[in-house]
Formats: C-alpha cells, structure tokens, sequence
C-alpha cells in the first residue's frame, strides 16, 4: 500500500500525503499502519452501486489491547504537553482537512451514499470546523476559584481521564467521528477510535492525516472493525475509562450496561423521533423549504431529522398539498451528480429495514401520500440502493410509524387543532432529542419551546448549530451533552483543591 509506506518517512513535512481510497484499510496504532491481528476483514460496499470496493479490519480484543498499550506509552508526554502546542496540531488536522476537502468528499460519498455535494458542503467542512473550534478552545478553557473569606481558598484543576473510547456512527462518518476525536485529544487524553464499519474510510484517512499534522504517535488510535466484537472490546476494557458513543438507542442500553458497573463515564447521544411543530402564522416559504431540508437531507439519515411533522389543522390540507409537489421535484439518483438530492441507503442492510418500516405503517393504516418504493436507476447506479422520499399520513401518534426511529427518508404527517394538542403530540414519542418550532408569534415560541421535552429546539430554523452550544436529548435519546464546554468538561476530572489562608 503506497500510503503505509508514504506514512512512515521520517520527516513528517517532507511526506506526500496520498489520500486516495486503499483496497485494503489498515489500522492506526501507535502511529504505525497495522493490519488486523486475527487476520480477517469486513467488505466494503458502495451503497450506489452494491460493489465491494474495499476491506476493513475486522479487528477484536487483541487489536484494542495493542492500542491501549501505545496509548499508556503515549498519555504521559502528551497529558502535560503545553496547551498551545496541542493547539498548533489540531489547527494544522483542520488545516489538511480543509487542503484535502475533495478527496475526502468522496472518500465519503462513496462509503456513505450520500450527495458529492453534500459531502464537500456540510460533511468535511464540519469536520475540520470541529478540530479548530477545540484546538481553540482548549486555550480558553478555565476552570473556578471559590474563596472561603479569610479561611481558605479553593480552586478546581481539570485533568485529563487518560484513556478514552470514541464510537461513532455511518451516517455522518467523519463529521462525528471528529466531534467526539477533537475534544478528546484537546483535552489531553489518548484516544481509542472506532468508526463504524458501514463507513470505514474518511477514518481511515484521518489517521494519514494526523500522522502528516505530526500528532505524536499513540494519541490517537483508531481500531476498525463492529460493534460486538471491536466496539464491545473497546467499551469493556478496564484501562479505557470513559465512553463516548453516538448511535442507536438498542446499541447505547448495552454500553451502558457494560461500562456502568465499571465506574466509566459514559456520553451517549441515541436516536430521535423528532417533531417539526408548524403553525398557522409561520413564515410559510420559508418553513416549506427547510421542511423539505429537515425531512429528507442525507436521505432522512440523521438523528436530528424531523420525522414527524404537525401541522395545525387551519393550513393542514394546503400544507399537505404543496409539500407532496416539492417532494416530488427532489431528483435521487446517482450521488456522483451535482443535480441529485437524495443518493443511497447507506447499506442493504438498512435499505431493507427502510422498506420493512414503510411496509408497516401500511399495516399500521397509514395511506402513503408520495413515495414508498425502491427506485432501480440505470447505468453506474443500477444495483444501488435507493428509495423514494415518502409521506404518509392517518397514523396516530402511538403506532409504531410515529414511535420507532426510521432513520429514512420517511415522514409522517399529523395535524393539531391547539397548542396544547401540538405539544402532546410532540412528547408522545419515547425520545427527545430535537425539536423545531414555526410561528412568528415570539410569545408562543417561548412557550412551546420551554414545554416540548427535547434537548434541542430550533425555532424557524433546522441543523443552525453554534458549537459553543450543549448538545444532546431527552429520555431515550441520551445522557450527557457534547459540544462546547460540556465536551471538555467530560474529557476531563475535577480536582477540587483547599489552601488554608
């Protein structure tokens, strides 16, 4: 493999760094390309075009031991490195993200299914926006003195855990495999990294690209291969002490109940169910175009789409009506091409589940007002795996269609006659991630938004994100908050000390 041995040389400003897509993946340990010790790989397919293109490690207990053992070799330099020098190599990963912007889109597009475009436009952008935004703010990160009059004085220094575990998911793969990496290393831990196996690449890559930024061997690991194997390794083993994970709610129980009993911290944010509460006297162009946004971007694949969308019973038919043609005019097709909306189901995997899900709101007595069906394309695309944007109304807020997390290009439409039945359609759901609120009525904004049991509100706006901001849900949808300070304030433990005066 011509990355491994690019890679390797031993003046890091002088590598050239080769960014195109391996036929085989390689872990990154200790600062070495290594491949799985059990020997055994994963296959990886592009969801729009069902071809194997690559291998992925199909890595497991042996391969997270090894890592946490460079790590331990790795954590006592790095755990008193001085912040700006932490700082000048994060901002130089952000630096070869944003230089290396296209070949990593598609790296991701071609793992993930998604839109070139979207890639180039939110994914990788977001990234390196995640590696600059901690690189800066471990500068600023201060923690609290508290004086006992003339007693004694008490001050909190914030310490690095040592070793962590990140898990992240397929859907936003680099992105959110960034958000969880970045803090982590800012803050002074060795990180072990799992990326998920549907979506194995831009992972792979990162590792190129901190080796290139010269993050010094062992403080990030990153061990591929799936969750009972590799993941349950990583969440088990005694020396890696906190958990970060994002992914599903049945995923996140049993991390819980592994990690718990040792004493980890764990940060889990879990599914969504979210609603999209629109009334009467909203900006309705507006609401229409980022409605259509919030129900289908990335295919319905992210937890903060809304998939349920209430609409007050006034406006409900012409809602209906006008939201059923814009959806029509959604192009999915060929993620390659710059007039695609919608690219492929991540997986056949989950395609499959997609379709199950629309099957039984049919069951359920759903009438499904656009969509519903798979969609064979031709040429390059013609065994991909693609399904219509779908609508559906007639389903009541207890089905399994307005309970269970989809994850698809599906919505489900409901109408309320007050407030107070919007927002009991709104926390019906076991989950409570997101919530987004349309009115131009500010009274009734803050109301609604201080009522419906979700983490994240977004009133007459979707996905608008401050990073400095906590993120996470309600209920089923997680515990402990990412972003900003609360991000760092995990990564690390408190140390109260009291100086008598």
């Amino acid at each position: 493999m011509s990355t491994s041995s690019n890679i390797m040389a031993s003046e890091k400003h002088h590598i050239h760094l080769d960014l195109t897509a391996p036929e085989r993946i390689a872990n990154y340990i200790g600062g070495e390309l290594k491949a799985p010790i059990n020997g055994k790989y994963i296959l990886n397919v592009n969801p729009a075009t069902g071809e194997v293109y690559s291998e992925t490690p199909d890595s497991d207990w042996e391969d997270v031991a090894y890592a946490v053992g460079a790590a331990e070799m790795a954590f006592p330099l790095w755990s008193t490195t001085p912040a700006e020098e932490r700082f000048k190599i994060l901002n130089r990963i952000a630096e070869l993200i944003e230089e290396n912007l296209n070949a990593l889109a598609l790296a991701e597009t071609n793992d993930n299914g998604k839109p070139l475009w979207l890639s180039k436009k939110v994914d990788i952008p977001r990234a390196s926006s995640n590696f600059r935004f901690f690189a800066t703010g471990l500068m600023h990160f201060a923690t609290e003195s508290h004086n006992m009059e003339d007693k004694a004085i008490n001050y909190t220094l914030r310490q690095p855990i040592g070793i962590v575990g990140c898990i992240s998911p397929w859907n936003l793969p680099l992105y959110l495999f960034t958000w969880k990496i970045a803090p982590a290393i800012a803050a002074g831990n060795c990180v072990i990294a799992k990326p998920s196996e549907v979506t194995p690449m831009t992972g792979y890559l990162l590792s190129l690209i901190c080796k290139k930024a010269g993050l010094p061997d062992g403080v990030l690991n990153i061990v591929h291969g799936n969750g009972p194997n590799c993941g349950a390794a990583i969440v088990q083993h005694p020396d890696i002490k906190a958990i970060s994970f994002t992914g599903s709610t049945r995923a996140g129980k049993e991390i819980a109940a592994t990690a718990a009993p040792m004493f980890k911290k764990i940060s889990l944010e879990l599914g969504g169910k979210n609603p999209n509460i629109i009334f009467a006297d909203c900006d309705w162009d507006k609401m229409m175009r980022i409605t259509l946004q919030s129900s289908f971007s990335n295919q319905g694949e992210i937890c903060l789409c809304g998939s349920r969308i209430l609409i007050e019973e006034s406006v409900y038919e012409k809602f209906k009506n006008e939201f059923i043609a814009r959806a029509k005019k959604l192009t999915v097709g060929d993620p390659l091409d710059e007039s695609t909306k919608q690219g492929a189901m991540v997986s056949k995997v989950h395609f499959d589940k997609v379709r199950s899900c629309i099957e039984l709101a049919k069951q359920e007595g759903g009438t499904i007002l656009l969509g519903g069906n798979s969609i064979h394309l031709n040429g390059r695309c013609k065994d991909g795996y693609f399904i219509e944007p779908t609508i559906i109304e007639g389903l009541g807020p207890h089905c399994r269609t307005n309970m269970e997390e989809i994850f698809g290009p599906v919505v489900t439409l409901q109408s309320f006659k007050t407030e107070d039945e919007a927002l009991m359609l709104a926390n019906s759901s076991d989950y409570g991630l997101s919530a987004t609120i349309w009115t131009q009525d500010v009274s009734r904004a803050n109301r609604v938004a201080a009522n419906v049991r979700s983490g994240i509100i977004w009133v007459n706006c979707w996905l608008l994100r401050d990073l400095r901001t906590p993120f996470g849900g309600f209920k089923n949808s997680g515990v402990g908050r990412e972003g900003g300070w609360d991000a760092l304030r995990f990564f690390t433990d408190p140390k109260n000390v009291c100086i008598e005066l």
